[in-house]
């Protein structure tokens, strides 16, 4: 009988190699992953047009909408949040993205929300479905009010190229902002 040993540095290189076969093995490809995000896309858009009514007349009006049915957020000096969900068009999915987000200073807690962000110009949803991974920034202006309070759609509103709105709060974290926050196309 041979004794084979395998040494460190080989046994290190090995599992590197693997790697990427390995992951490539639950990309998600033929998953249920789609079936789920899709069912809570759809509960999420009915508690957000019974809640408030007022973004009805703005799904309409949107050339898409990224809805994040849930985004859960935690910070104790760092914080992150993560969340997954699928891009509408027409009332109908294109694409499924997932959500990160970083963040530093003085924060504790954690809090659970979902949230979407409505397209209102043709030319913000082809730079978001464009780009390798979008950032949500200042210029994202919010349609519901950290207080829960709904906005009109009145036409200046209307006429911003990307409104959000933030609901379904459930934590104890101060505040829900999406600055900072990366969208990355993905495979569920």
């Amino acid at each position: 009988m041979k004794n084979t040993q395998i040494s460190r540095r080989a046994f290190t290189l090995g599992a590197l190699a693997a790697t990427p076969v390995l992951a490539a093995c639950g990309n998600g490809v033929g998953g249920r992953g789609s079936g789920t995000i899709d069912a809570r896309v759809r509960a999420t858009l009915e508690e957000m047009y019974r809640s408030y009514p007022n973004t009805r007349s703005l799904a309409e009006k949107a050339n898409g909408m990224l809805v994040m049915p849930l985004v859960t957020e935690a910070g104790l000096g760092f914080g992150g949040a993560y969340g997954r969900g699928a891009l509408l068009i027409d009332n109908v999915t294109v694409d499924y993205y997932s959500v990160v987000k970083g963040s530093g200073g003085l924060q504790i807690g954690a809090q659970q929300y979902a949230h979407v962000l409505f397209f209102m110009t043709q030319a913000a949803l082809t730079e978001f479905r464009r780009s390798p991974g979008w950032a949500a920034g200042a210029d994202v202006e919010y349609v519901i009010s950290d207080k829960g309070d709904s906005v009109s759609a009145d036409t200046t509103t209307v006429l911003t190229p990307v409104l959000a709105a933030v609901f379904g709060r459930a934590g104890l974290r101060i505040g829900a902002t999406l600055e900072g926050t990366k969208y990355t196309r993905i495979i569920p």
